[in-house]
């Protein structure tokens, strides 16, 4: 048995269909635009090309997409000005600090100047709250991304047992609560975590989220479980060149799941189209209007 190949740039597209739909029904229905404003500080090659891409998506879903290009020495306060500026913008419905940020500058802070209802990273400290106790907020982008492709496979989670290996606050604990929203019995497991294999045995959901490159064997998997992999890491080819895995050691976990995400191509395409699913829901929560389906958690 084989695992069922969950195609993130296939379901990615879906999503992006959807929020264009949606856009356009807000611009005809109601003369709205979502607007979108990421604010880029320094150089890092990684955060140029995510940034181009996030404004050419967002542009393609019919929506307004504004980037601020800071140069490294930008001070703390600049940025947090900006910020300002963008949450008094009427036209701007999410706004986006591309981390990580110069040494100089709190990135905590500068996020937490956001406004709760414009942080579409959903980092913001009272978007944390919200979700944790299962109230309306901003849900971050790629936990988002990890539920709406379980929904889409299993229909009701409810009642299975999930297993977040990572517990960072971009992913690990975020996933937790939404698993915890679908009413999953949750554990998060990490590095520290003793017999960390058995745990893994256990789950019918194992989201790997730890940021070690195939950590995570074919032999951890229970036979038939989903495994969504959001680990993106580089690691050496023999020819000197390099290759992108994730967390789980696809090959040999391929042979025992029942469904899993590969990488490249998994979870990665979900975190934009989130991203303008966020957008799009904040700018129909600043007006009173309904929030679109299938787009939240």
């Amino acid at each position: 048995m084989t695992a069922q190949i969950i195609d993130g740039k296939a379901f990615a597209a879906s999503v992006r269909e959807k929020v264009a739909g949606h856009v356009a029904r807000l611009k005809q229905d109601h003369g709205l635009t979502p607007g979108l404003a990421v604010v880029l500080v320094g150089e890092d090659p990684a955060s140029q090309v995510y940034v181009r891409n996030k404004g050419k998506q967002t542009k393609e879903a019919g929506m307004l997409s504004v980037e601020h290009r800071l140069p490294d020495t930008t001070s703390e306060a600049e940025i947090l000005a900006l910020v300002e500026t963008l949450n008094a913008d009427p036209s701007i419905h999410g706004i986006l600090v591309q981390l990580p940020l110069p040494e100089h500058v709190n990135a905590e802070l500068v996020i937490n100047a956001i406004d709760p209802a414009k942080d579409v990273d959903g980092f913001h400290i009272s978007n944390v709250g919200l979700l944790g106790t299962g109230q309306k907020s901003m849900v971050p982008c790629t936990p988002l991304g990890c539920l709406m492709m379980l929904r889409a496979h299993h229909g009701s989670l409810s009642g299975m047992d999930a297993v977040v290996v990572g517990r960072s606050n971009i992913v690990g604990k975020p996933m937790a609560q939404l698993l915890l929203g679908e009413s999953c019995t949750v554990t998060i497991a990490h590095s520290r975590t003793r017999d960390l294999p058995e745990v893994v045995r256990r789950a019918d959901i194992v989201v790997a989220a730890v940021g070690r490159p195939q950590m995570i064997p074919g032999d951890w998997i229970k036979p038939g479980a989903t495994v969504i992999d959001v680990g993106i890491n580089r690691v050496p080819k023999d020819d000197g060149k390099s290759r992108l895995v994730g967390d789980v050691d696809f090959d040999s976990a391929v042979e025992v799941a029942g469904a899993i995400t590969p990488v490249p191509g998994g979870v990665g395409p979900m975190t934009i189209a989130c991203l303008l699913a966020n957008t799009v829901t904040a700018c129909c929560r600043a007006n009173g209007l309904p929030e679109p389906e299938g787009l939240t958690a």
